[in-house]
């Protein structure tokens, strides 16, 4: 009876008279509530798996939630109703998450693991941002500190090298068979200080002080409409597209899409529900896959850098090469770059592509997406598998970016900033893969 009291006790603190109707409102409102519950957890797909754990672990109204990623594969509404249950929760919740709104409402502190250590940072995000700023600052004056020393020390053994001719040194002498010396010479401590200066840049050569990497930006030439090749005069839109029409298929979702053009500078944002056929669009866009009918034309030599939301390869070619065949550059000058956007360590460059995580194959599109040359940028969900902090950097970059921006993305925080930008257009994609402007 003790037991049974003591279990009662723990399923009523759960109230888990309600928990039947708990499981039964998350997977509605996670869109899993016309699923057979006689369906084997196998026969799932892997968002319907991962929205399951989720309804699971929500429900279970547990002292402590541990989530992993948990509005990845999330539409709105399961965002919506994900958030109103954890604001309720009374326990304590640690999650692993890229979603900076979240992040944004949760937090009250975050861990950030970098290198296998672990900093903490309170004040929530904003005070997350305001302490990495103050360290890449600090981490830039140590840097500029110890250059300065060992210029300072350089020019030192520079300077005061000429004067050793001129400091006394032993000789012999033969009738007496003793050392004598001549006379000493004024500039006779330089020595001193020469071994002081040489000790000390070699101690600063050891211990460099590296300097943080400076925001991403991007670097490459963009091609203005006068520039394309073979134009005379009023050079075409970068991208027009007249009715273009693709069938379901094993390459994706039907797709419509009546009339579409793209100039120098547009910003454009597709919307949509998942499985609607906007990643399609996107691929018909870049030219991977062809329309069944209609046609997409580019403005020749238009050079289209597209950052995709799959990220699988099996390929053992090197980190460093797969970088320098995008840059069309010589190994040891992708390297130099490579290193210098702050993504990688330089103990990552020779490992092969199929042993990255999904975060560093994520960091190397991005790398080269800031790096090549392009005059549209197709992003697929692009805050995928990036830090809060990179996220920020590269929204910054994208507002100086002369070239045309499609972007397709269910980051709320990006979605804002993106409506506050004059140039704005959306397109929105229903079900079926009907696209409209709007």
């Amino acid at each position: 009876m003790e037991r049974y009291d003591e279990a009662l006790d723990r399923f009523e603190a759960r109230d888990g008279y309600h928990v039947d109707l708990r499981v039964d409102a998350a997977l509605d409102q996670l869109g899993l509530g016309g699923v057979d519950r006689r369906r084997k957890v196998a026969q799932l797909s892997g968002g319907e798996r991962a929205r399951l754990a989720l309804a699971a672990a929500v429900s279970a109204e547990a002292e402590l939630l541990l989530l992993d990623e948990p509005t990845n594969d999330l539409d709105q509404v399961g965002i919506q109703w994900l958030e109103e249950s954890l604001a309720a929760h009374q326990g304590a919740l640690v999650v692993v998450t890229h979603d900076r709104h979240f992040i944004d409402r949760f937090a009250s502190d975050i861990l950030a693991i970098e290198n296998g250590k672990i900093r903490r940072y309170g004040d929530g995000y904003s005070g997350y941002l305001t302490a990495r700023a103050a360290e890449r600052q600090r981490a830039l004056e140590l840097h500029r500190a110890w250059q300065a020393d060992l210029a300072r020390n350089e020019a030192l053994v520079k300077a005061n090298a000429f004067r050793l001719e001129g400091i006394p040194r032993r000789r012999e002498l033969a009738v007496f068979g003793h050392a004598s010396f001549r006379a000493r010479s004024r500039d006779h401590g330089a020595m001193s200080r020469i071994k002081m200066a040489k000790s000390r840049v070699s101690t600063l050569r050891a211990n460099p002080a590296p300097k943080p990497a400076d925001p991403l930006r991007f670097t490459p030439r963009f091609r203005r409409q006068e520039e394309a090749p073979g134009v005379e005069g009023t050079a075409p839109a970068l991208l027009t597209v007249n009715g273009v029409r693709r069938g379901v298929d094993d390459l994706g979702p039907g797709l419509t899409l009546e009339e579409l053009i793209v100039g120098d500078g547009d910003r454009w944002l597709v919307e949509g529900l998942n499985g609607a056929g906007k990643t399609t669009l996107l691929r018909v866009l870049a030219g991977e896959v062809a329309p069944h009918e209609g046609v997409v034309l580019r403005r020749p030599g238009a050079r289209v850098v597209w950052l995709r939301q799959e990220l699988t390869s099996r390929s053992r070619r090197p980190l460093v090469d797969a970088f320098a065949a995008e840059l069309g550059a010589y190994r040891e000058d992708a390297a130099a770059t490579l290193l210098s956007l702050g993504l990688f360590d330089a103990a990552d460059l020779g490992r092969p592509l199929s042993a990255l995580s999904v975060g560093q194959r994520r960091r190397l599109e991005v790398a080269v997406a800031v790096s090549v040359d392009s005059d549209l940028l197709l992003l697929d969900e692009p805050t995928n598998h990036l830090s809060p902090e990179l996220t920020e950097q590269l929204e910054d970059a994208l507002e100086e970016y002369p070239g045309a921006v499609i972007t397709v993305t269910h980051d709320r925080r990006w979605r804002e900033r993106a409506a506050r930008d004059a140039r704005l257009q959306r397109l929105h994609v229903a079900p079926g893969g009907v696209v409209s402007h709007g």
